[in-house]
């Protein structure tokens, strides 16, 4: 007998169905505990169920939440339902899949997906064969029903249908969707492409078998009315673009013209699915060739992409001009996340590198709008095609660009502005003739009156930031400086917010060459301080650190401590520890702590205690964390009440780690009297054994920095430390291990003949990873420079490994600065060739260069490289040593005559 619902039970339901509906957060509070209770009666399902397939008298936004209801239930505790309960949900809606109402059908295909997804797919095998034979059906409803819940289905289970798990059903559904390519109903094509396209990227085997056929449906259909067929299609080729090039490049002319069709489709949707095919292109191998000859048509439509839309500009409040006094709403403020300290090497002719581990992100220029659209794919495109073409790529643009910049529509001068910086790091070398007019152009339209223009001026500006530099200081850097000054003032909060970012990117550039400045530049980073909502208090907090970072001690004078620190200070003071925003200013304080060195002292007591908390505080919840689970009732308590037991935010322990590592390097032996009266060294041996890696991460660095400073608090830890740093020399982690070899280097210089008991505990590591191919150039030269310093305080137990790493220790360091650690580890290397000359023979060419590196060695590091170079030639003889030489390049053999006479 079917369950029938009892009349009483239906009506409380509906009245819920009612009140959930109701916009008052009491009813909504009634509505929540009522759903709690009735989730205690097994049928309370089957009431849910009733409501949207059977109940046709009720509306149908009723009956879709009854579902919605329904779906949640089943997400939350589908195991726990009755088996006959189960059935008859399932029962109803493959029966109902067909409902009159597009509304309900979705409802219920919905439902099936989140069934099918509870691992079900395998207990309910007539779920798939039932709906694929409803697609034959002559109800339209049935048909367009049935494919809407498949279309879910693939896109949540994608995977699983290409596996033996289910007996592999795409051979039966893939051949099944391509004959409804050419279905009347342009919803069912679409469905049908839908579908098919979850397979592109996995390659289903399937898929693959069918390929020529499914690319010909797709080209015939090419030319549907239809902007959701036209948008899928758009989006099959993109992916097959990536996964079976092979197949489409003897049809490339034609796609690329439909392609620049597309792009500009009077529907947006379909025109950025379009337009992601020139970004996915442009990585392929191919490009070049496949698009030389369609710039010319290419170029205008991506320029005229590149315009606000209407929409955007009221969505961006574009003619609201003035709104720094409002205050941010919390959710526009995206959540910050700190990127833990890593150790890098100074480069000939460059300042540090950035670890090449960690991505970058590029500062985009108008991320408000963060939903990808058609203007910010257009220039992304624009942008990776420069970098593909060049200088190619100007004489396609440059006849536009003097008719955007200079026009008199806002919009469209905006949009010429967004193309000058899209193109910069592209075509930088082509750009250069016209730049010495073109910056003046922009640092002018800095002061346009449209708030939108002088934000975009803002970051295009800062892509040429590195030009600007080049030049005298009067010629752009001075006017540009000024002006972006006065924008970090400007009344409008996005405008702030690009002037912001943008002369974070000019300090990084300018350095030093922004000291003579400083007294001006501090004026109007402290002013804005005042004047700055919640959202842009967070970069400006960014542009003070970026600015120590890049004047480093220039910063330690009293007149620039007076205004900067009380600010800074009084926030530090007004933050709790729980406050997220602790982060960025943690940030901001580690790198003025690192430049102002003494000039900081005034201030670290309070700002060391307070960090020593922060870590001290997050230990202490995580112990609480684990040791909560061991206990039964507590256990118990945790499946009632998850939320009761948060693990701890580790974020502020590493921020507050990476702030004492910028203190102890500021201060250096100042530190001292800090340390000794805190409990560091104890904190500092939990999280170095911590199971997160940034907390381990930011704990080498710190150590590393402590043994520098003030070694004598670390000496009696060493023991329990050197076997931690031992287990952490693996490169999978490569910013763990990046630190930990630093850190080793530094203690073994501090340590000198007695390390000689930890060697055996990372020798062999140390010269694993040297020897790894794809090792990021960071980890390779700190690596280096930890063996040659190992080798220089225990000569005899380091070179007899020395053939093993001798060439790529060689190659690691030729490119490094002249600097403390080179020396350290080139001494090194010297004494080990002295204890075993045979070690470096088959290599000798790789030391030759390494020596050759260096620019001004001091006195007794030269003599031990000319005793090594003379004596290597002594012991060869004057004409196996020319033969040698003569396979040096003219260059090498030059330097080695004019600095050593060999």
């Amino acid at each position: 007998m079917e369950w029938q619902p009892d009349e009483q039970g239906l009506q409380q339901v509906l009245q819920l169905l009612k009140d959930s509906q109701s916009p008052d957060t009491a009813t909504q509070r009634a509505v929540q505990e009522k759903l709690e209770q009735l989730n205690q009666f097994p049928d309370f399902n089957n009431y849910l169920i009733f409501v949207l397939t059977s109940l046709k008298s009720e509306d149908e936004p009723t009956r879709s939440l009854s579902g919605l209801i329904l779906k949640n239930n089943v997400k939350a505790h589908y195991q726990n339902f009755p088996p006959n309960v189960a059935d008859f949900i399932k029962r109803e809606c493959l029966n109902n899949i067909g409902d009159p109402s597009p509304l309900i059908r979705a409802t219920i295909g919905i439902l099936i997906t989140t069934i099918a997804s509870k691992g079900e797919l395998q207990t309910w095998p007539e779920l798939l064969p039932q709906l694929c034979n409803l697609l034959n059906s002559e109800d339209y409803n049935t048909c367009e029903g049935s494919f809407g819940a498949l279309q879910k289905i693939c896109e949540d289970s994608s995977e699983l249908l290409d596996s033996d798990a289910l007996n592999r059903p795409l051979n039966i559904m893939i051949p099944k969707f391509l004959q409804f390519f050419k279905h009347c109903s342009p919803k069912i094509r679409s469905h049908a492409i839908a579908c098919v396209n979850q397979f592109i990227i996995g390659r289903a085997q399937a898929l693959m078998d069918n390929i020529d056929t499914f690319i010909e449906s797709l080209f015939a259909l090419a030319g549907d009315e239809d902007s959701e067929v036209r948008k899928n299609v758009c989006r099959a080729l993109v992916m097959l673009l990536e996964v079976r090039i092979d197949r489409l490049i003897p049809h490339m002319h034609s796609i690329i013209q439909y392609m620049l069709q597309r792009t500009q489709d009077p529907d947006e949707n379909v025109a950025l699915e379009a337009c992601e095919f020139w970004l996915t292109l442009a990585e392929q191998p191919i490009c070049k060739e496949a698009l030389s000859g369609h710039l010319v048509q290419l170029i205008p439509i991506l320029v005229n992409g590149m315009k606000y839309s209407e929409i955007d500009i009221i969505l961006l409040k574009g003619d609201v001009e003035e709104d720094e006094t409002i205050p941010d709403s919390e959710q526009d403020i995206k959540p910050r996340f700190h990127k833990s300290r890593t150790v890098t090497l100074q480069h000939e002719g460059g300042e540090g590198e950035e670890g090449e581990d960690i991505d970058e992100d590029e500062d985009d220029d108008d991320d408000t709008l963060s939903d990808w659209n058609l203007r910010k794919c257009s220039a992304a495109a624009l942008d990776v095609l420069a970098n593909v073409f060049r200088e190619e790529l100007l004489p396609h643009l440059l006849p536009l660009l003097k008719g955007l910049l200079f026009h008199p529509d806002w919009v469209i001068k905006e949009s010429g502005i967004l193309v000058l910086g899209a193109i910069a790091e592209g075509c930088m070398q082509g750009m250069v003739p016209y730049l010495p007019e073109l910056i003046p152009h922009l640092i002018q339209c800095l002061c346009d009156k449209k708030a939108l223009v002088r934000s975009i001026a803002c970051w295009t500006l800062s892509r040429y930031a590195h030009w600007v530099v080049s030049q005298p200081p009067d010629a752009h850097l001075k006017p540009l400086m000024t002006e972006l000054l006065k924008r970090i003032l400007d009344g409008n909060k996005r405008v702030q917010e690009a002037a912001c970012s943008a002369f974070a990117t000019l300090e990084e550039e300018a350095c030093t060459e922004l000291v003579p400045y400083l007294s001006f530049i501090l004026d109007t980073l402290v002013f804005a301080f005042g004047k700055y909502q919640h959202k842009n208090l967070l970069i400006l907090y960014d542009a003070i650190g970026t600015l120590a970072d890049s004047v480093g001690h220039h910063l330690n004078q009293p007149e620039y401590i007076q205004k900067l620190m009380p600010p800074l200070i009084a926030k530090w003071n007004e933050l709790k520890d729980e406050d997220k925003d602790l982060f960025p200013l943690l940030e901001c304080l580690s790198s003025v702590a690192t430049a102002l060195q003494s000039g900081f002292l005034p201030y670290c007591e309070p700002v060391y205690q307070r960090c020593v908390t922060l870590v001290q505080k997050t230990l202490a919840q995580a112990m609480v964390n684990q040791t909560c689970i061991f206990n039964y009732s507590q256990f118990m308590l945790l499946l009632q009440q998850p939320d009761q037991y948060e693990a701890p935010d580790k974020d502020f322990m590493i921020v507050a780690l990476d702030l004492l590592s910028g203190l102890a390097e500021g201060l250096g032996g100042h530190v001292d009297t800090l340390v000794a009266r805190s409990n560091i060294m104890t904190l500092l041996f939990q999280c170095m054994q911590d199971t997160m890696p940034e907390v381990r991460q930011s704990s080498f660095a710190l150590l590393g920095d402590l043994t520098k400073a003030c070694f004598p608090h670390v000496k009696p830890c060493i023991a329990e430390f050197m076997p931690i740093l031992g287990t952490n020399l693996n490169p999978e982690f490569i910013s763990v291990c990046n630190n930990a070899t630093w850190a080793i280097g530094e203690i073994c210089m501090q340590m000198g003949v007695e390390m000689q008991p930890y060697i055996a505990m990372v020798l062999n590591q140390l010269v694993e990873i040297i020897n790894r191919p794809n090792t990021p150039k960071t980890l390779l030269e700190n690596t280096a420079i930890t063996i040659g310093r190992l080798g220089y305080v225990c000569p005899q137990e380091v070179a007899p490994m020395l053939p093993q790493f001798i060439r790529p220790w060689c190659t690691s360091l030729r490119n490094i600065r002249d600097n403390e650690e080179k020396d350290s580890a080139f001494r090194g290397i010297c004494i080990m060739i002295g204890v075993n000359p045979g070690g470096v023979v088959q290599d000798f060419i790789f030391f030759c260069d390494a020596v050759a590196s260096w620019v001004n060695p001091k006195d007794d590091l030269r003599d031990m490289f000319y005793k090594i170079l003379h004596g290597f030639k002594e012991q060869v003889g004057e004409e196996n040593w020319q033969q040698f030489s003569e396979q040096f390049p003219p260059l090498l053999k030059e330097r080695l005559a004019a600095c050593y006479g060999v």
